[in-house]
């Protein structure tokens, strides 16, 4: 089986947050679990993508670039999208296909937009998916804590499908790159 952990949006004014907009809940948590989720696929020998929003301080300058916490390897690939679904308009479904990629590990920001549709899109697109429940966060809406938004999505992100392929949602201290789709198909 072939694997790809993806990491959305782990930029570094996204996180933290600015002058309008506020940062991620639990951002050192966040931080953290990306960095554990690296260090488990580097020593299994899985490639590492990271997205960013070209929304995300212009798509310029330190605001922009991967949290300055976050221990990206050197040979991670980076894509940057337009849109909040990662694969409109980017070479990831493409990247993914020709590397015969057929399950994703995914993680990121922000839950309930970025994180949601990448998991979707994903399953549409042939993929088994495993969302990193302690490792995607959002901030407040107008209506529901972070820490709902994030609970919410890993109650219906878990078990999502579209036929053949689906999602599950394990945490980083689990064996995340050992799938277990098979379990319940």
């Amino acid at each position: 089986m072939k694997q790809t952990l993806l990491i959305i949006d782990a930029q570094q004014e996204l996180i933290e947050g600015n002058k309008v907009e506020q940062g991620v809940f639990e951002k050192e948590k966040i931080v953290t679990n990306i960095n554990t989720v690296i260090e488990k696929a580097i020593k299994e020998d899985i490639p590492v993508v990271f997205i960013r929003d070209l929304d995300v301080s212009h798509g310029e300058g330190p605001g922009f670039q991967i949290h300055r916490d976050i221990k990206v390897p050197s040979t991670a690939i980076i894509f940057d999208k337009a849109a909040t679904n990662s694969f409109y308009g980017t070479p990831l479904h493409e990247h993914l296909s020709e590397n015969n990629v057929d399950h994703i590990v995914i993680m990121g920001c922000k839950t309930e937009h970025c994180i949601d549709s990448a998991v979707r899109t994903a399953t549409i697109n042939h993929f088994d998916v495993t969302l990193v429940g302690d490792g995607h966060s959002t901030s407040d809406s107008k209506n529901l804590s972070a820490n709902q938004i994030i609970l919410h999505h890993n109650e219906i992100l878990h078990g999502h499908y579209n036929v053949d392929n689906f999602s599950l949602v394990r945490n980083s201290n689990e064996d995340l790159f050992t799938p277990v789709h098979n379990n319940y198909r």
